[in-house]
């Protein structure tokens, strides 16, 4: 045991680590190329978790107080002062029977080596090495709640939310990798001997103040984990850093007596819409490096490059509106001859069938006005979880924004999203539908969507906004064409008939 307190510090190109050797633990984290929101670097140490949780690779124990006595207790370290990686720092405690041993090793990457052996009289503790207070990037309540438990087992990624992880709950394993991460940042275990590990979730909450408050805290849930053995023997590694794709793709499990195992990549929530929004990420990054170094930029050329792609889809549905447009007379007539039998009526098949073969006699496709849609909710659904995920645009400016993952901050791109789908609700050819009606979706859409933007991140607001822009260009221009001539001269003839028909009505 040490006479006193002493603190070593370790760092590569990617990060400075402090260790204490109260605990033989982290005290501190920082990425050297990563920020926090008051633009300092970033520790990835939850200073007021982990004063009450426990700090990085402290040791849980599932007896509550040898867990407090092992972080309490003074290691003694192999070196003080600061130890540039490649390096071994090693922390050995002993007293009463108790003998613990730390081993971390450091090469110039985001991870490192645990080597840990701890015994009580010459019988082995179950001593896990741990990650339990969250990362130092989450301030606010939305922040914790991004947390995730992550895990990969037998090829499997599966990630949970706070509220399924039991605190303190042991989970069969075993696993190639487990661990935990926020939207943008991970502390990954990576067990040498899978088969012999086994894994805790730990669960705990910590007060934080109110956002917008300085007399009121919420409860924040915070997630952590750790790993180890019951032998008394533990060895693994321990990825700590960004959730960058390519940094992922390098760390991978052990397997076949190497590091020949599942990559980390999976620790990215893309979702179910994984299958395309990670292709459009890797887009993204290639028009970021190879025509505009600026995420902003890049976003505005892949939303172009997107919607000159889908423009012949935008034609079909042109063409299919007219189609419908056209032979919308007969259909009307086909509903005024059966109008008069309930829709219980059997004889009410009779009129879809005669519907159905005037489509199919006329080539109308039902579905061609939904093929846009069918295309472009996808493409929506995964550039929203592509962008959140993306920590590429974590602080990254354009023009007066300063951060593309968090809402613009004077509501300029949602503002101006409301007014250009107002113009594309307002162009867009609508068959069939009342014109009182149509206003009525020209504004109410704009003004539904236009509040789903307010709290999103600028950098999809940037993409919706964008995307409108080149949707009235587009819009204008097919309006022009001898099709566009006619959907309008057909809707205006249907407009004045209605009138007509109005007028005679109040006489």
């Amino acid at each position: 045991m040490a006479a006193g307190e002493s603190t070593t510090v370790v760092e590569n190109e990617l990060y400075r680590i402090t260790f204490s050797n109260r605990g033989g633990q982290a005290v501190s984290w920082i990425l050297k190329k990563y920020k926090d929101d008051a633009g300092k670097p970033l520790d990835l140490v939850n200073q007021k978790a982990a004063a009450k949780l426990g700090f990085p690779l402290s040791l849980w124990t599932y007896d509550a107080d040898l867990r407090s006595r092992l972080a309490q207790a003074l290691y003694v370290p192999s070196a003080t002062g600061t130890l540039n990686a490649p390096a071994t720092l090693t922390f050995t405690y002993s007293n009463g029977g108790l003998e613990v041993k730390k081993v971390f090793t450091f090469d110039s990457t985001y991870v490192l080596h645990v080597e840990l052996t701890a015994s009580q009289n010459g019988s082995p503790v179950t001593a896990l090495v741990s990650w339990p207070g969250g990362f130092g990037d989450q301030e606010t309540l939305p922040d914790y709640a991004q947390a995730q438990f992550d895990t990969m087992q037998g090829g499997k990624d599966d990630r949970q939310a706070a509220k399924k992880v039991v605190g303190g709950g042991t989970l069969p394993g075993p696993f190639e990798w487990a661990g935990v991460s926020d939207l943008y940042f991970a502390a990954i275990f990576l067990p040498d001997a899978p088969p012999q590990t086994l894994l805790v979730g730990l669960h705990d909450a910590i007060d934080i103040p109110r956002h917008g408050k300085t007399d009121q805290t919420d409860s924040a849930s915070v997630l952590g984990a750790a790993m180890g053995s019951t032998s008394g023997h533990t060895s693994l590694r321990l990825f700590a850093g960004p959730k960058v794709l390519d940094v992922l793709g390098s760390v991978r499990a052990t397997a076949n007596g190497g590091q020949a195992g599942p990559n980390l990549e999976a620790v990215v929530n893309f979702g179910y819409m994984g299958i395309i929004a990670k292709p459009l990420f890797l887009a993204l990054r290639w028009v970021h490096e190879h025509i505009v170094s600026n995420w902003g930029w890049a976003i505005l050329v892949l939303t172009l490059v997107i919607n000159v792609a889908m423009l012949p889809t935008r034609i079909q549905m042109m063409k299919s509106a007219l189609k419908m447009q056209r032979i919308q007379p007969e259909m009307n007539a086909i509903k005024e001859k059966f109008k008069k039998y309930k829709t219980t009526d059997p004889r009410r098949a009779d009129m879809n069938k005669e519907m159905f073969d005037l489509q199919k006699r006329e080539g109308v496709n039902m579905f061609g006005g939904c093929l846009p849609m069918l295309v472009q909710w996808p493409l929506l659904f995964a550039f929203y979880r592509m962008l959140l995920n993306t920590i590429e645009l974590r602080q990254a400016p354009w023009l007066w924004l300063h951060n593309l993952a968090a809402p613009d901050p004077l509501h300029i791109l949602p503002i101006f999203f409301i007014v250009t789908m107002f113009l594309v609700q307002y162009l867009t050819p609508s068959p069939g539908m009342d014109p009182a009606q149509q206003k009525m979706m020209a504004f109410t859409m704009p003004v539904f969507f236009g509040f789903m933007t307010w709290n999103l991140s600028s950098g999809l607001a940037l993409y919706w906004a964008f995307g409108n822009v080149i949707n009235v260009i587009q819009q204008a221009v097919m309006n022009r064409t001898g099709m566009g001539k006619q959907m309008r001269d057909i809707a205006a003839k249907r407009a004045a008939k209605k009138g007509s028909g109005r007028q005679m009505v109040r006489r």
